[in-house]
């Protein structure tokens, strides 16, 4: 019995040997106070982000020809990085408007690559719409989101190869190569989006981001109702993002925190998006 169990024990231990030696240290997120487990150095999170950004554009249908909106998503995003402590990250933001005019989504990749689908910015009425996702987005790039998820993946992945070779077996070649398979496809599901946690986070940090910024923080509100009046159809946020309606009483009471006397009548929803 524990010749039979040994092989697998061993694997397991050198799989969390890599896993923590490719974790030497614990960090401190100098914005968001989290202490965090990260093996990537942001200089890996921007060459990985730049590496994804042509496959991203592709699968977007490419860049929107519209210059207006294309040069008001530049401009928004980076006068939320500028007048804000995104700035104090360090990454190279960019922000790209995609033709997707079907799909209604935003995602970043690590190191500050950022982009929304056409679908999305149309639902929008003003600038202050598109500065509270655009900083949500930020917000995942400065909490390293993505650098924790790929760490634990560099973990799993290891682990996995690991495994593979353990568990075969003489009599059954292909075994260990199933094994492997199998445990790489549950590393892909743990890793597959980010966590409640995440998107809590960053939907505070687009709070903090856009209200440093001069953005009025109550049109993250107004996206969370129309993204939940849309219901599911063609919603890709849906799928990587918690539901809009629950979000929307913890956006509330974050700005109620922030601003406890009332959102300042200074604050603007910036330039109509809608002008033709």
């Amino acid at each position: 019995m524990r010749s039979r169990f040994l092989p697998a024990l061993t694997a397991l231990l050198l799989g969390l040997a890599a896993h923590l030696a490719c974790v030497p240290t614990q960090t401190e997120n100098a914005i968001t106070g989290k202490r965090q487990f990260i093996s990537l150095t942001p200089e890996e999170e921007v060459k990985l982000g730049r590496e994804a950004v042509p496959d991203m554009i592709k699968q977007g249908g490419g860049l929107d020809p519209d210059q207006r909106l294309q040069s008001a998503v530049q401009a928004v995003g980076a006068r939320v990085v500028a007048n804000s402590a995104a700035k104090l990250s360090g990454y190279p933001f960019e922000f790209r408007l995609l033709a997707d005019r079907k799909v209604i989504n935003a995602f970043a990749l690590p190191g500050g690559e950022i982009f929304i689908t056409r679908a999305l910015v149309d639902r929008f009425e003003n600038e202050a719409q598109l500065a509270s996702v655009l900083g949500h987005e930020i917000g995942h790039v400065v909490g390293r989101h993505s650098a924790e998820h790929m760490t634990e993946a560099m973990g799993i992945n290891v682990l996995v190869g690991i495994i593979g070779v353990a568990s075969s077996n003489p009599n059954d070649p292909d075994r260990g190569q199933r094994n492997a398979n199998l445990a790489a496809l549950g590393g892909n599901l743990v890793n597959l989006k980010f966590t409640r946690d995440d998107e809590s986070q960053a939907d505070v940090l687009g709070v903090r981001f856009m209200s440093e910024a001069g953005f009025n923080p109550n049109a993250m509100v107004e996206v969370m109702q129309i993204l939940e009046s849309l219901g599911g159809g063609g919603v890709e946020w849906f799928q990587s993002h918690p539901n809009p309606e629950n979000r929307e009483q913890k956006i509330r009471g974050e700005i109620a925190k922030r601003y406890p006397a009332g959102v300042p009548a200074s604050m603007t929803m910036g330039a109509n998006l809608r002008r033709r």
